[in-house]
């Protein structure tokens, strides 16, 4: 097999990053933008020693779940690599991305159900980033997502999967931006003005936290007025902030924020608790989908215990802890960030919790101080790790402070395949698996692992 050499292939499946699967002579090979059942005509663009990399010459015969994309950018806007395939295809997809890791990686067998579907597939998504740049000769500020593979800004002037208010606002910035002179970031020579836009848009009430992140260590008169004409043209912002990130890398938001008109946070709903949170604080993307996890483990908890006391391990604005608060004894909660922590009380405070500890602490610190000074054993622990995972010092921290389950929220199937593994080594049974569609028309895959600890050695 040769770079551009060309075969016809039909797709098995799809791998964990949203690549077709297919086989020659016993080689695997991995097709960009395609489907399980497609026979395609292909060309190889890259040979590694036991793996080839192809792009689609021709579509021979389509699979049968090929559907027109609702975007006319999905092609060349590398944000929903699957909206080409039907939706509950795209279910099917994930349950199976999960299975393989598991099987793999976590060498185990496990029946996997479908993962539970995102209540709106359109205008979902609640976060948006968007890099900025220019045009060298009309000097036309660029928004949009990277096209797949590099650095080259798709203009987007309409995207389906976030609300519509948020097309007009940044439609308004490249307008206005230009008009004030404001000049987009170019990262190659480090020069240039405004780097990113972050909207925080609330299903909740409708409104709208607008960072503007600028390459400066100050607020220009030309972005100081931009950011309070924003304000007075949209009903829908309540504040407009800016965020100062002179650094030569690919950071969207250093820790420097400043407002510049209006609220310096948003609120979110979730069940029946109303959540705050500011500019640079992580909280769900999909709020709706995130509401079906908390359900999800608030019905669990409510079916198989009497009052527990619960442990929110990296917590961040303790959202667990504070759906959870109701159905409990008591919360404990670890957080490092402080900003997540002071917004965690307020969110206390504006909901009448009374039965939630915050701890403002680096969670192995806070792990160690509480196995050498404290007997208190808690009957859950909540971890929702980064993509990265978790380490086993601390699931072995873990195994020591928990008494009956961990609850574990993964949005990587190989890192909870990998910590899953490491924790039936040490005598955990695995109970259940439930995953999440949390980022439609993607290959990504929120996962709700219940892990039983009852007959764990600790």
């Amino acid at each position: 097999m040769q770079v551009n050499d060309e075969f016809s292939v039909t797709v098995e499946k799809l791998s964990n990053l949203g690549l077709g699967i297919a086989k020659i002579d016993g080689m695997i090979v991995f097709i960009d933008h395609s489907c399980p059942e497609d026979n395609l005509l292909i060309r190889i663009t890259k040979v590694n020693k036991n793996y080839a990399y192809a792009e689609i010459k021709d579509i021979i015969t389509p699979s049968p779940h090929r559907i027109e994309p609702f975007c006319p950018m999905q092609k060349v806007c590398g944000a929903c690599q699957l909206q080409f395939i039907d939706y509950c295809y795209q279910l099917k997809i994930k349950q199976d991305i999960v299975k393989d890791a598991m099987r793999t990686i976590g060498n185990f067998d496990l029946e996997i159900p479908l993962p539970i579907a995102s209540p709106e597939i359109k205008e979902y998504r609640c976060k948006i980033q968007y890099p900025i740049s220019q045009t060298k000769v009309s000097k036309r500020i660029l928004a949009g997502y990277f096209k797949p593979k590099s650095h080259e800004i798709v203009n987007i002037k309409y995207c389906p999967i976030q609300p519509q208010i948020c097309d007009k606002i940044i439609d308004f910035i490249r307008e206005k931006g230009v008009e004030l002179g404001i000049l987009g970031y170019n990262e190659k020579t480090h020069k240039g003005e405004l780097r990113h836009i972050v909207i925080r848009y609330s299903k909740y009430n409708d409104k709208i936290l607008l960072t503007l992140v600028v390459n400066s260590d100050k607020i220009s008169k030309e972005i100081n007025k931009l950011s309070k004409e924003l304000f007075d043209e949209f009903n829908n912002i309540i504040g407009v902030c800016i965020n100062f990130n002179t650094t030569k890398s690919n950071l969207i938001m250093t820790n420097k924020t400043k407002t510049v008109i209006g609220c310096d946070f948003i609120e979110e709903k979730l069940i029946d608790k109303v959540f705050s949170f500011g500019a640079s604080s992580f909280f769900q993307v999909n709020p709706k989908s995130a509401e079906n996890i908390f359900k999800y483990v608030k019905d669990y908890i409510s079916n198989n215990f009497n009052k527990p006391t619960i442990f929110d391990a990296y917590a961040g604005v303790s959202t667990f802890g504070i759906v959870l608060s109701d159905v409990c004894k008591r919360v404990v909660s670890v957080e490092e960030n402080e900003e997540a922590v002071l917004w965690a009380k307020k969110t206390i405070i504006n909901n009448n919790i009374s039965n939630i500890e915050i701890n403002n602490s680096d969670a192995e610190k806070f792990f160690e101080n509480e196995l050498r000074n404290n007997n208190e054993k808690f009957d859950i622990t909540i971890i929702d790790p980064p993509r990265k995972g978790s380490t086993e010092k601390t699931l072995d921290n873990i195994i020591k402070l928990t008494k009956d389950k961990i609850i574990y929220v993964s949005c990587n199937p190989a890192t909870l395949a990998r910590d899953l593994k490491y924790l039936i080594s040490k005598g955990a049974k695995l109970e259940s698996i439930q995953p999440f569609d949390m980022f439609c028309h993607t290959y990504h895959v929120e996962s709700v692992a219940i892990i039983d600890l009852k007959d764990v050695n600790k």
